[in-house]
Order: structure tokens, then C-alpha cells, then sequence
């Protein structure tokens, strides 16, 4: 035999060299926090679910502590479709009144928050399902300049309870709803929720799964994908207009987590079977990713 691709065929071969490339990354990872911000087509396609749990599951079990946080918005607008309240948008956000809030919770909270940790059971793991209400982890404010009812932002984050499930080897899920200081619910966006929480747990890395192959220099062309960008020209590209529309809120949440010590953030296309395992365990990686000063794995 010439080769281990001879002995024990291409298919084989290719499994090991992928096993043996992973190898020092899971063990630079090892023991650390890794937030996974989970939506976008990853989140409606069954296919692409098992793929994106497996992953989450199999990153638990290479000793790396991954925290979840999701939204859930195709799956609001069914049951507001169900109720007889028509979905509204202001400015990309959802108008976000009384009753709105209550369907809001109920699917977040109740619903897909406990499919996506039964899931994760199912499929080996431990996840402990959350909201931002759950310990205080999240103080909730209301948008200001904005006039769409209960939607909020990260006030602050007291991320204990999460911190105690994962060194017990437990995976949280976390759903985008706090309450503000009177106890009222918001809706906060998922992408926030994780960048704040992920800066609060000092975590490794930030990951947002999209519906995009990342950042592109010109969104019309896939092959401009940026694959390493540090802060400073994260910025530069906001400044002058490369990332514009609903790229912008990704990548200052990116921004805004590292500036907080989050060591590398990622943007990827969910819709990419295993990405979560391509980015983090591969050398080529698949989308793109921003990195604070000095790091570099």
C-alpha cells in the first residue's frame, strides 16, 4: 500500500485527516467559553437543526463550554398569524406591544427554547433552558428614539447562573427575553443578547450563525469574502459603506464584544451543513471572523 488513503479508502483517509487537523484546536479550546448565537435558516430547516446541534453537542464533549443563545422570529409570526395579530416592522425591529409581548415569550420561551434543549438531550448533551429573566441574567431597557412598543436593549448582564451550569458541564440555552427594572418583558435582539453575554462570560469566542456567507466587499459577490479582520478595519468597513444594511448591527455587536474581551468573533453561514465545526476545528475556516489585537489561533 502506497498510502492511508490506499489502505483504507478516500473516504476514511479524509475522516482521519480532518480528526488529526482538529486536534490542536480542540485542545487549545479545551475549558473554554464558546457563545453561539443560533437563528436564520439553520434554525428552520430540519435537516440543518440536527447538524447544528450535533455540533453543539460534540464540542461539549471535546471539554469546550458552549452557551447558546436564539431567537425565533418565522415561528413568532406563525402564532401571531395563529391569534389574529398581523406582525408589524419599524426600521428592520418588531413593533412589540402588550399582546405581541405575551406570543413573543410564549414561543420564545416555550416553545423553542424547549425544543432546541430537548434536542441537545437527545442528542447526548445536557442543556438547561433560559430566558433572561432566569437569576437576573439580563436587566432589559427600552429602546430609546424608537416608538416600537417592548422592544429592548442589554441594560446589564449578571452572567452567574450561566457560569455555574457550565463549569457543572451543563449547555444553556438562552432566549432573547428580559425583563426591565418594573419587571416588564422585552423582545431584545438574539445577536445583542449573545454579544453581551458573551463578553460578560470573558468567552473565547462569539459566533453568529446567519443566513450570509459573511462579510463581503461586495455583497453582490460571494467570492470577496473577508476571512480575518481585526477591529479597527471592522470599522473602517461600516465607515465606508461595505457593511451596510442588517450587516451593520452584526458586526458592531462583534465590535462591541471584543472591545469587552471577547477574544474572536465570527459571522457564518448556517446554511452550510456543520459550519460550527468547519469554522472553529478546521485550518481553512468558512466565514468570516474578527479578532482582537494579539490573537492568534
Amino acid at each position: 500500500m502506497n498510502s492511508t488513503q490506499d489502505y483504507i479508502g478516500e473516504e476514511a483517509a479524509t475522516r482521519v485527516k480532518i480528526l488529526s487537523e482538529a486536534l490542536p484546536y480542540i485542545q487549545h479550546f479545551a475549558g473554554r467559553t464558546v457563545v453561539v448565537k443560533y437563528g436564520g435558516a439553520a434554525m428552520k430547516d430540519s435537516n440543518l437543526k440536527d447538524k447544528v446541534i450535533r455540533d453543539i453537542v460534540f464540542m461539549a464533549s471535546v471539554g469546550i463550554r458552549p452557551v447558546v443563545v436564539h431567537g425565533g422570529g418565522p415561528e413568532i409570526n406563525t402564532w401571531l398569524d395563529k391569534v389574529g395579530i398581523e406582525p408589524q416592522f419599524k426600521d428592520g425591529l418588531r413593533v412589540t406591544d402588550a399582546a405581541t409581548m405575551d406570543i413573543v415569550e410564549m414561543v420564545l420561551v416555550g416553545r423553542v427554547n424547549k425544543e432546541l434543549v430537548n434536542l441537545i438531550n437527545q442528542a447526548g448533551g445536557k442543556a438547561v433552558g433560559l430566558c433572561g429573566k432566569d437569576g437576573q441574567l439580563m436587566t432589559a431597557r427600552t429602546m430609546t428614539n424608537k416608538d416600537v412598543g417592548f422592544v429592548g436593549e442589554v441594560s446589564s448582564v449578571d452572567a452567574r447562573v450561566v457560569e455555574t451550569l457550565v463549569k457543572s458541564g451543563y449547555i444553556p440555552v438562552i432566549s432573547s427575553v428580559a425583563a426591565d427594572e418594573f419587571g416588564q418583558a422585552h423582545n431584545i435582539n438574539a445577536d445583542t443578547c449573545a454579544g453581551e453575554l458573551a463578553a460578560a462570560l470573558g468567552a473565547e469566542k462569539l459566533i453568529l450563525l446567519t443566513d450570509t456567507r459573511g462579510i463581503l466587499r461586495d455583497y453582490k459577490d460571494p467570492s470577496t469574502l473577508i476571512h480575518k479582520l481585526d477591529i479597527q478595519q471592522a470599522r473602517e468597513l461600516i465607515g465606508s459603506g461595505i457593511v451596510a444594511g442588517g450587516m451593520i448591527p452584526k458586526v458592531t455587536c462583534c465590535v462591541r464584544s471584543l472591545a469587552q474581551g471577547v477574544r474572536a468573533a465570527h459571522i457564518l453561514d448556517g446554511r452550510l451543513p456543520h459550519a460550527l465545526l468547519l469554522e472553529v476545528f478546521t485550518d481553512l475556516g468558512i466565514g468570516s471572523m474578527i479578532v482582537a489585537s494579539g490573537y492568534d489561533l
